[in-house]
């Protein structure tokens, strides 16, 4: 009989379905319906259930289901209502934002970007209430809020890109369309508009945060399977009374690489290293085309990239203040 388990072994945790702790009286129910997913055994409990949504959970799938309707309606409308094109050119097809004649006001014909309005209204709505729902929910649990701080990050990022930029340029045409290729092909003409993203120092940090934060989930995650013969799951226990995981664990770390991270340690860095990554990176979109017009001058300026005068890159700033 298998003594341990983990991602790589067959052995599957089944016992009765757990309900969790016992609500406060008077406290919004839980769903309570149980099932178990042979599948999702494989990855660990593969009990599913119970459900809580609560009325901030209920709200965000609501706002969300009609978000991803107007999206999903007007794609479909763009390729004449056929769902054979509709499933073929999916990855190509968009919801724009309006154009740069309607400025930043809410008031746009639906045709000519109000429903991508609508569209990132409700979205973000349901983004927001389910920030709600994950604090309360940690709250409420005696839990401590760093899933909902690590979430709000990533919802920085996104109402940078979404709104807090355009309202700074003054244009909902600032904005990332609804689509797969086409916010990615807004992502790379964003970059060559300004001068080459890549030379923007924030966006640098979220890339070294990013990296970063992968190798040390990776690296995390192997030393614990690589002891989890010795309980190195059990890390709590191991915090706070070291056992023979916790010490093949660090000796390991301290062989190859001459320093490492404690149980609870660990976890701090890959926590910061992730919500830097969406942190540093709102920071470098909202610097770029309010504050520097083309990176790649200013990282010239700064000594950060080298000079090649005869490229025939002219400042745009340069231009205007001849102009004027």
């Amino acid at each position: 009989m298998a003594r341990y388990q983990n991602i790589f072994t067959q052995v599957q945790l089944i016992a009765p379905n757990e309900g969790g702790i016992a609500l406060p009286q008077g406290g919004e129910p839980r769903i309570a319906l149980f099932s178990r997913s042979g599948l999702m055994g494989r990855l660990g409990q593969g009990q599913l259930g119970p459900i809580y949504l609560g009325w901030s959970g209920l709200a965000s799938v609501m706002f969300g289901f009609l978000a991803i309707e107007i999206i999903g309606l007007n794609m479909l409308a763009s390729v004449g209502w056929d769902p054979i094109q509709f499933v073929r050119q999916l990855p190509w097809l968009a919801l724009e934002p309006p154009g740069p004649e309607y400025g930043f006001t809410p008031f746009v014909p639906l045709a000519e970007g109000g429903w991508w309005i609508l569209a990132g209204f409700s979205l973000t709505t349901s983004i927001l209430l389910w920030w709600v729902r994950t604090y309360r929910r940690a709250r409420a649990l005696g839990m401590g809020t760093h899933i909902a701080w690590a979430f709000l990050a990533a919802i920085w990022l996104y109402l940078v890109l979404g709104f807090i930029r355009p309202l700074f340029m003054g244009s909902w045409a600032e904005a990332v369309p609804f689509g797969i290729f086409p916010h990615l092909d807004w992502t790379a003409a964003f970059s060559i508009r300004y001068g080459n993203l890549f030379y923007n120092p924030f966006h640098c940090l979220s890339i070294v945060f990013l990296y970063g934060s992968t190798l040390l989930f990776a690296m995390h995650g192997a030393t614990i399977l690589a002891v989890g013969r010795y309980g190195g799951e059990r890390e709590i226990e191991q915090i706070t009374d070291r056992g023979t995981a916790a010490e093949r664990a660090g000796l390991f770390w301290r062989w190859t690489m001459g320093f490492n991270a404690t149980m609870e340690s660990v976890h701090r860095w890959a926590w910061w290293f992730a919500v830097l990554t969406t942190l540093t990176g709102g920071i470098g979109i909202l610097l770029t085309g309010t504050v520097v017009d083309n990176w790649y001058l200013w990282a010239q300026q700064h000594q950060f990239a080298p000079a090649y005068p005869d490229t025939g890159v002219i400042d745009p700033a340069g231009i205007r203040s001849v102009g004027e």
